[in-house]
C-alpha cells in the first residue's frame, strides 16, 4: 500500500467503485426499461401511441443513457485508480477485462445515436445487440465484484 496515502482514504476508497457502479448498474436497468418503451411508442399506433408519445420516453432514454455513459467512463477509470493507488498495481483478471470491455461497448452503443436519429435500422440493432451484451456483462460484473469487496473486508 502506499505510505503516503492516510488510511481513513485507502480503505474508504476501496467502496466509492462498487457503491457508484451498483447505482449505475441500476440506472442502466431504467435506461433499458425507457428503450422498450421506446420501442413500444414506435409500433403504437392511434390514441395509444398519442398516450405513449406524452411519456417522452426517447428524451428520458437518450439522458439516462448518456448519464450512464458518463457515470461508467468516470467509474472504470476511478476502479483502476483505487486500485493502483491502493496495491500499487492492477490485478488484470476477468473482472477489469470485462469492464474495460464493457467501457468500449458503452462507448460505441451511444456513438449510434446519431445514425438512429435518423431512422436507421441497422443502428438500432446494433445498439440493442450491444446493450444486451452490456447488461449481461454486467451482472456478471457485479457478482464478481462482490466477491472482489468481500475480500477487501475480509483483510480490514
Amino acid at each position: 500500500m502506499n505510505s503516503a496515502t492516510p488510511e481513513p482514504i485507502i480503505v474508504w476508497s476501496q467502496f466509492f467503485h462498487p457503491a457508484l457502479m451498483w447505482v449505475l448498474f441500476a440506472l442502466t436497468v431504467y435506461a433499458l426499461y425507457l428503450g422498450l418503451k421506446v420501442r413500444r411508442v414506435r409500433s403504437a399506433e392511434g390514441e395509444e401511441k398519442k398516450a405513449l408519445i406524452q411519456g417522452k420516453y426517447n428524451v428520458k432514454h437518450f439522458q439516462i443513457g448518456s448519464l450512464v455513459l458518463a457515470l461508467m467512463v468516470v467509474g472504470s477509470i476511478g476502479g483502476m485508480a483505487v486500485t493502483y493507488l491502493n496495491n500499487g498495481k492492477l490485478f488484470v483478471g476477468s473482472h477489469l477485462l470485462a469492464g474495460l470491455g464493457m467501457t468500449g461497448i458503452i462507448a460505441v452503443s451511444a456513438s449510434l445515436s446519431p445514425f438512429m436519429q435518423k431512422g436507421a435500422d441497422w443502428a438500432r440493432y446494433t445498439h440493442i445487440a450491444l446493450n444486451v451484451v452490456l447488461v449481461g456483462l454486467f451482472g456478471w460484473q457485479a457478482w464478481t465484484g462482490v466477491e472482489i469487496v468481500q475480500r477487501i473486508i475480509s483483510k480490514l
